[in-house]
């Protein structure tokens, strides 16, 4: 494969650098998973002055979930799951966002936000890249969707989070 001029990369690089859209899913799925776990168990050990947004941000991972499953079950998006797509330059620190970090019985609200704001910032990264690397239809839909909301969860976290920090904390 010498001969192949600059800027071109190999075959095996190419196929490394795809992944078929069913696994892509798999993954995301996952992702909606842990978040959804990782935000559940965090409610009764937080502050009562974030509570209610972890409340949130469980029960609307817990909706992306169900919006990935929803789509894996769908017949006629069989085809479209087959389709390689380029894998984000976000795609490994999204899969790292599937680790859960031990945050400890009473997590401080400082810890907690700026955990939450790193997977959102994760999600939304991936979701975009996803979102514009996919042809129009029901996944990209989603993408696009997901891309949203995951900058709304980052938004409320960093309004938050901004609140928090700077009146000392709790």
């Amino acid at each position: 494969m010498s001969h192949e001029g600059e800027g071109h990369q190999s075959g095996y690089d190419r196929l490394q650098s795809k992944k078929s859209l069913k696994e892509i899913l798999e993954v995301a799925t996952e992702f909606e998973r842990t978040a959804r776990d990782f935000y559940t168990a965090l409610i009764p050990n937080v502050s009562k002055r974030i509570r209610y947004l972890v409340e949130e941000l469980a029960a609307e991972e817990q909706g992306h979930f169900d919006l990935f499953n929803e789509l894996a079950a769908n017949p006629s998006i069989e085809n479209e799951i087959e389709t390689a797509v380029a894998v984000p330059v976000s795609d490994s620190r999204f899969s790292d966002c599937i680790q859960q970090p031990d945050l400890g019985e009473k997590p401080d609200d400082q810890t907690v936000l700026q955990y939450a704001l790193s997977r959102e910032q994760a999600a939304m990264e991936q979701y975009t890249a996803l979102a514009e690397s996919t042809e129009p239809g029901a996944i990209h839909d989603l993408f696009v969707f997901l891309a949203r909301e995951e900058t709304l969860h980052k938004q409320a976290l960093e309004k938050l989070y901004y609140e928090v920090v700077h009146s000392g904390g709790v």
